[in-house]
């Protein structure tokens, strides 16, 4: 089952488009979708399918705990990301992934003693929406024709994006250059420990990068109740840098 391949496999597994971004085959597309795609990818770039990232930060667990970590995404596939963390000095070893329609999670203390083993259609629901969000690392994803775009006005736009039976409203902030700056959707989740629900997800992008064609956020703060006083109270959970970025 894919929930049981590594992150290596899934990387291996990954085979290139073979198509290029040309601008003008998207000059129908909203001002402001354009805007964002001519500056988060450069002309004659080659569409990836995949993209590798490193990346280390803080995520919180009752307290802020540091982490190191490195993710593949892939569109045609899923996604997974591994990282280890320290509480009280000791290593938190684990992963959460998508893989072919399948959600799961498996987090170790000392990478032997369960702390947290999760799967089944809550798990795979939230992951979908999260995989979505975390597509502005492979922006070659907007590129599909059956994206849908539409502009609220000169700094925001809805990008509608559907994977494996989710659609999700990526709402995303632009500024003068193209730059994404906030980004704020529905994910299903239980922030609150009670049922599954969709509640406000996001975060702000501070700092971007280019690789290979390709400028991204590299710097961020993410959590639930994105655009709400409860962000910054006790929505927000994960603070990261992105070191690598690595396309195919």
């Amino acid at each position: 089952m894919g929930q049981y391949l590594s992150l290596n496999e899934l990387w291996r597994s990954v085979s290139a488009s073979g198509s290029v971004f040309r601008p003008e085959q998207y000059a129908s597309l909203s001002p402001l979708a354009q805007r964002y795609l001519n500056h988060t990818i450069a002309p004659d770039t080659s569409l990836a399918t995949a993209v590798r990232l490193r990346m280390h930060g803080e995520i919180k667990l009752k307290t802020w705990l540091p982490f190191q970590a490195e993710q593949v995404l892939s569109a045609r596939r899923g996604m997974i990301w591994r990282a280890t963390t320290w509480m009280n000095g000791l290593p938190i070893i684990g992963w959460d992934r998508l893989l072919d329609g399948e959600g799961a999670m498996q987090w170790k203390l000392l990478g032997l003693l369960p702390v947290v083993t999760a799967n089944g259609r809550d798990v795979t629901r939230s992951g979908i929406g999260r995989m979505q969000g975390e597509c502005i690392w492979l922006p070659s994803v907007f590129c599909d024709r059956a994206v849908q775009w539409a502009d609220t006005d000169d700094a925001h736009t809805c990008v509608k994006l559907t994977r494996l039976g989710e659609t999700t409203d990526l709402h995303f902030t632009v500024d003068n250059s193209g730059r994404l700056e906030q980004l704020r959707f529905q994910r299903w989740g239980n922030p609150e420990g009670a049922e599954h629900h969709y509640v406000d997800f996001g975060g702000y992008f501070d700092r971007e990068g280019t690789f290979s064609g390709y400028t991204i956020p590299t710097q961020m703060r993410i959590g639930w109740y994105f655009g709400s006083e409860k962000f910054d109270a006790e929505g927000e959970f994960f603070r990261a840098v992105v070191d690598e970025v690595v396309y195919r």
